[in-house]
Parts: C-alpha cells; sequence; structure tokens
C-alpha cells in the first residue's frame, strides 16, 4: 500500500532528523518501483538488486539534500544513475509508441519483475506473449543508456514527460527526441520477431519484382 503524500512528507522530515524505522519504511513503500525500473534498464536481477541496495544506500547518505518536490522522481534519479554509471563501467550497449505492446503489463501483482503479457489467455496466447516479452527485453537491452532509460520510464513505467525530465534532469525536448530516437530503435530490432507483433508494429514487405 502506497504511503499517502501528507504521510510520507512526515516521514521524509523523520528520516533526515534520523529515524531510521522511517526510511525504512519509505524503503518498503518504493522498493517494488526502484527494483522494477532497474530491472528494465539492467535486464538482469543480480545486477538491478544490486542497483537498487546502492540507490537506497545513496539515498540515505544524502537525503539532507533532499529540499521537497517529488520523492519518487529523486528516488528515480538516484537508482537511473546507477544504472547508468554501472552500464558505463561495463561499456554495454546491450514512431508508434511501445506503450501498445506493454499496456497490458498494469497492475501485475507479482513479486518477479513485471513482465509483457501477463494477461489471462489462451496457453498459446500466453506462451506468444512470453516470447514477445523476452524480445521486448532483449531489444530494450540493446539500447544505449540514454536511450533505454526513456523508453523504460516513459513506455514501461508510464510517467509523463516532465517526470523523466526530472530524473535525467533534462528538458522535456531532449526527452522527446531520445525517446522518439529510442522507438525507432527498438521497432527495428522487433522486426525480428515480426510473426510476434501487432500488425502496426511489422515493416511492409518489399514488393517482389
Amino acid at each position: 500500500m502506497m504511503v499517502a503524500a501528507m504521510d510520507e512528507t512526515e516521514l521524509i522530515r523523520d528520516a533526515q532528523r534520523g529515524d531510521l524505522d522511517s526510511f525504512n519504511r519509505l524503503v518498503l513503500n518504493y522498493q517494488s518501483l526502484v527494483f522494477n525500473v532497474a530491472y528494465r534498464i539492467m535486464g538482469e536481477p543480480d545486477s538491478s538488486a544490486d542497483a537498487t541496495q546502492e540507490a537506497f544506500i545513496s539515498a540515505y547518505k544524502h537525503l539532507k539534500s533532499f529540499r521537497g518536490g517529488s520523492f519518487r522522481s529523486w528516488l528515480l534519479r538516484i537508482v537511473t544513475n546507477a544504472c547508468y554509471d554501472e552500464l558505463r563501467r561495463r561499456k554495454r550497449r546491450p514512431s508508434t509508441s511501445l506503450e501498445e505492446l506493454t499496456e497490458f503489463s498494469e497492475g501485475s501483482d507479482s513479486q518477479e519483475p513485471d513482465t509483457f503479457g501477463s494477461h489471462v489467455a489462451s496457453p498459446e496466447t500466453e506462451a506468444e506473449n512470453i516470447e514477445l516479452s523476452a524480445a521486448i527485453q532483449d531489444c530494450i537491452s540493446r539500447l544505449s543508456a540514454e536511450f533505454k532509460i526513456v523508453v523504460v520510464l516513459v513506455d514501461v513505467q508510464g510517467y509523463d514527460y516532465q517526470e523523466v525530465s526530472d530524473v535525467i534532469n533534462r528538458p522535456v525536448g531532449t526527452v522527446k527526441s531520445r525517446l522518439a530516437r529510442a522507438r525507432l530503435k527498438l521497432r527495428d530490432c522487433l522486426q525480428r520477431h515480426r510473426e510476434l507483433l501487432p500488425a502496426s508494429f511489422r515493416y511492409e514487405d518489399e514488393a517482389i519484382s
């Protein structure tokens, strides 16, 4: 259950005064969100868990620097920076909206990372959804970090441009530009799995002369 805004403000204030129990309640409130964002960026449960832990340790150390505004955005900035730094260390590089492919993943109560295709379906459809989910995650993992982060935050997590702008500390125009380029790259990548895609995502076959 999400903590009410007023309660969250009190928890933050108490945590800034050194109340560890209040900080732990904030962690419980946001740990699933932070892990899921990290998982979509990193694509690996272990490294995502490490990034999540690192993010909360960093948040605790720098909590007094939080001056108000969206605590969620502040946390997401920390975890996306942690993921970006890790990807940069590894030197990994793993206009229809991707949202059309991911909208049915909303509302999952699973303890595992949210997956595309969590709705109830026939065994055959469910198998295709699982395969499509893996294909999407694979294509996301191939994006460079700056594209990956905006796709995860906008198309997977559903945040608006302004919040993503706050998270990555870049203008809204930069968010939109990176998202458009990321979606094109994803669409190209997903053509390898075109039999799993909705018709609107498939490139037309070239005419045979």
